[in-house]
């Protein structure tokens, strides 16, 4: 039974000119087995979709302004810069009410209410604190139809599965375009110390060895 592993891939840095499959393929194919899953930055997908903008070109708003005031500045929509670039995607409306029914939540102790009704969006844009030079003088949208990046993936690279994950440092793990077969609650334990390294490391590939291996053990023994 081969072992459970996590192995980084070094790219260089990727930019709206290149093609995430054409970039996964070259870096990465001669490292990936039938049985691995391949997982994806969606910071680095999103870049190479041409889905950024220069934060002077959003002109915040009012409530852009507002609202911003009241998020952790761990955050991107703490910048109003960022919190416009959500309002722009999702809609003003759906996020103010998103915020205002947030805050009723968490009055009564349930957190993540504004991020389940902001929109997909959301919790992805980062702000210029947040990628990579040289892009760390934009902001970068969420990826575009990831479920299909995923798929698109792995029917390119012959893998058993593929993923487009939203990984930080904070021991946040969200997962955003992932394929049949693989349990998303255990690709987010899998990834939570965050393998992947978006800014000088250039490792926005991240390998799980040995998947389709280990998920056959954990049946076998379901069966015994």
């Amino acid at each position: 039974m081969a072992k459970l592993e996590l192995v980084a891939v070094k790219t260089r840095i990727l930019t709206p000119d290149d093609d995430i499959l054409d970039a996964l393929e070259e870096y990465a194919k001669d490292k990936i087995g039938p049985g691995d899953v391949v997982s994806v930055a969606e910071s680095v997908v999103a870049i190479t979709q041409g889905r950024i903008i220069r934060p002077e070109e959003l002109n915040p708003g009012f409530w852009a302004c507002l609202l911003s005031r009241f998020f952790s500045t761990k955050g991107s929509l703490s910048n109003p810069a960022g919190m416009q670039a959500a309002m722009n995607l999702e809609g003003q409306w759906r996020i103010v009410a998103a915020f205002f029914i947030g805050m009723l939540c968490k009055l009564v102790g349930i957190k993540g209410v504004f991020y389940r009704l902001g929109g997909q969006q959301a919790p992805l844009i980062d702000d210029v604190t947040g990628t990579m030079p040289p892009f760390d003088k934009h902001i970068v949208y969420g990826p575009s139809d990831p479920q299909g990046v995923a798929e698109a993936i792995k029917k390119r690279l012959g893998c058993f599965g593929a993923a487009v994950a939203d990984v930080n440092d904070l021991k946040r793990a969200l997962i955003v375009g992932i394929t049949d077969g693989v349990n998303e609650q255990e690709l987010r334990e899998i990834l939570i110390d965050n393998p992947f390294g978006n800014a000088s490391q250039k490792t926005p590939i991240v390998i799980v060895k040995n998947y389709a291996d280990a998920v056959a053990k954990v049946q076998a023994k379901a069966t015994v």
